[in-house]
């Protein structure tokens, strides 16, 4: 029979590596980034599940104008409604921000995510624009709920460059076409958690901006500027939230019979398969709309997706 302190050191280096797995290189270069982000999944996932009443709003959609027709990126998107549904399976009151033009595919998203209706879950659409103002709607809703918000998590969010400037990993801006909820992000009393992949998302900004500008492509001009309390890098930013669910699921024993139901592989091919077939969300590296995330093919997600999976069997 091990000691607790032998099982807690078990956790501990399964969390380990659980953050190697999902933060394996695709080839954009975000190994340095990846090394100076190490232990960030362990500190996440003990924030919600040794919080006393979670209650978490995600921040999502990576809007592609490029593509034709204009959609959702389905990276960031599917991770987003597989950590909502299994937050709130779990009693966990959660809630999802996000653009107006990416809302028809986190919603159907949503549902083929099996995220339960019979709960108070608000999906909140937000007009693109530079003004700030378009958010002070959320933010005067959130002064009014029985339960504050605790959490804020962005997965596959832009944000900001040091000029203001949002861009796409093109270094392409799409300031236009991004809602300011970069706003939501530090707010006071708030735990903020950045799950990215590519240094111009929500929460980059804890990492220098000379490590993102030695590494990434056109990284001088996209790095992201807003940083966070708890920072994932990820080779595809959906695998993040797996392994966040995962990591969560081995500090909370309870909560692990649920989040293994819905890390199933399966699950999140059926999301990918709904979102892309009713050409709601494309690839956001491509710009078609396959069964890929990022140009990668499903086998590879899925052998990914298998990988973090075992840690919770």
């Amino acid at each position: 029979m091990p000691t607790p302190e032998a099982h807690t050191q078990e956790i501990l280096e399964k969390i380990t590596q659980l953050q190697a797995i999902c933060s394996q290189d695709v080839g954009r270069g975000i190994q340095a980034l990846v090394n100076v982000t190490q232990g960030e999944l362990l500190g996440a996932a003990n924030s919600i599940v040794n919080h006393s009443s979670p209650h978490v709003a995600i921040i999502t959609g990576f809007f592609l104008p490029h593509t034709n027709p204009p959609v959702a990126e389905t990276d960031g998107l599917i991770g987003s409604v597989q950590l909502a549904a299994s937050l709130i399976r779990n009693c966990v009151k959660v809630r999802i921000v996000t653009d107006s033009s990416c809302f028809p595919a986190v919603k159907s998203a949503a549902i083929a995510a099996g995220v339960p209706c019979n709960v108070e879950f608000d999906i909140v659409p937000v007009v693109p624009s530079t003004h700030d103002e378009v958010i002070t709607p959320i933010l005067e809703t959130w002064k009014c709920l029985a339960t504050p918000i605790t959490h804020v998590i962005s997965i596959e969010r832009p944000g900001p460059g040091y000029d203001g400037i949002i861009r796409n990993m093109r270094g392409q801006d799409i300031t236009a076409h991004t809602a300011p909820l970069h706003l939501l992000f530090n707010l006071p009393d708030v735990i903020s958690i950045g799950i990215g992949d590519g240094g111009n998302e929500l929460g980059m900004g804890k990492i220098p901006r000379e490590v993102i500008s030695n590494s990434i492509r056109y990284g001088e001009r996209i790095a992201c500027v807003i940083s966070c309390d708890y920072l994932l890098v990820c080779g595809v930013s959906n695998w993040g939230a797996s392994a966040l669910l995962c990591a969560c699921a081995l500090l909370k024993p309870e909560w692990k019979s649920i989040i293994k139901e819905q890390l199933k592989p399966k699950v999140e091919f059926n999301i990918l398969q709904t979102v892309v077939s009713e050409n709601l969300a494309a690839d956001g590296v491509t710009g078609e709309a396959a069964l890929t995330v990022d140009n990668l093919p499903w086998e590879f997600h899925a052998k990914v997706l298998n990988q973090i999976h075992e840690f919770i069997l």
